[in-house]
């Protein structure tokens, strides 16, 4: 007696078996119904059911040529200055390297002695620090956006950030004297009225460029990770307040671009969205293909004027702007 889960295996191995054979051996539909004994009409129906059940990946690379039109059209559609638009990479890790790469050449071109750099916190923002190439000397402050985090996030950390970039460019850096998340408003209203914090906020206000991060608002985004805020709150405000993404950690947006009032507002200790608005370079980044919805709100937001992504999350913004009405 066969059982079921033989001839799961043995479906299995056959779908594996035709993939190879028309997708790397370059046979046709009409060899492989030969070969196999079964009907050309069947052969198509299993080569989709191989790419459904996740036995065969396609992966379409484009050229950098089109990237340049798509940037193009980000540009228009959103009235943004530049879209750095990285080709798709096979594993997050990897995209997050190609977008801070250029975000880090981005940077090297605009730069000049004197000028502020408001940095904020994260994995992307992390990357671009850490990015390596040959970088000219240019003496800027880097001014942290948003307070320290738990030691746990360690390089993700604004002051860290600040401080690697200064030495990346030969400048300096200054820290932000406080904690990024507060207990409660009271908490937060007295560290933002002491007089060391006003002066650091103060100065990256009037930054040239800053750096910030887009999130998303999913259970397993950063803040939750650190423990600001419950995976529940997320929920929460994603199902009743529609948010869809948080700007360099600090405010909360929907999908219009509009500020949302959620109970995670008013805990984080830097600079509001609308503070960013008056700096001439904001640079939002964001690596990962789970944050199109996300991305899509802060640039309607009016804030963002450079958008780092990749290919797949440019494309996928381009079709929900049309999908989703402002």
């Amino acid at each position: 007696m066969i059982k079921k889960q033989d001839i799961s295996v043995q479906q299995t191995d056959l779908l594996t078996e035709i993939s190879v054979a028309y997708y790397q051996d370059g046979a046709t539909q009409e060899e492989i119904s030969k070969k196999f004994s079964i009907s050309r009409a069947k052969v198509g129906r299993m080569l989709k059911q191989a790419r459904n059940e996740g036995i065969v990946e396609i992966t379409v690379k484009y050229h950098p040529v089109f990237s340049a039109q798509i940037e193009q059209r980000l540009m228009k559609r959103f009235s943004i200055k530049r879209a750095l638009i990285a080709l798709d990479q096979s594993n997050e890790e990897e995209q997050r390297q190609q977008v801070a790469g250029l975000v880090s050449n981005y940077l090297a071109s605009i730069l000049k002695d004197g000028m502020v750099v408001t940095v904020g916190q994260g994995r992307n923002v992390s990357a671009v620090a850490h990015h390596v190439g040959v970088i000219a000397p240019r003496n800027c402050k880097f001014v942290c956006a948003i307070g320290g985090i738990h030691p746990r996030g360690g390089m993700f950390n604004a002051d860290h950030i600040s401080r690697q970039l200064a030495k990346k460019y030969g400048g300096s850096s200054e820290t932000l004297y406080a904690p990024a998340y507060a207990e409660n408003n009271a908490q937060k209203t007295a560290f933002m009225q002491n007089e060391t914090v006003k002066q650091t906020l103060d100065l990256a206000r009037k930054a040239d460029v800053s750096l910030v991060g887009i999130g998303n608002m999913s259970e397993n985004n950063y803040m939750v990770s650190l423990g600001w805020f419950t995976a529940d709150e997320v929920l929460q405000s994603r199902l009743t307040n529609g948010v869809v993404g948080d700007f360099g950690g600090y405010d909360f947006f929907n999908v219009q671009g509009n500020i949302a009032n959620t109970v995670m507002s008013d805990r984080v200790i830097g600079l509001s969205m609308n503070e960013f608005r008056p700096i001439t370079n904001v640079i939002a980044i964001a690596s990962e293909n789970s944050k199109p919805l996300a991305l899509l709100g802060a640039l309607r937001s009016g804030v963002v004027d450079v958008l780092a992504t990749s290919v797949s999350n440019a494309l996928t913004i381009l079709n929900l702007d049309e999908q989703i009405k402002p």
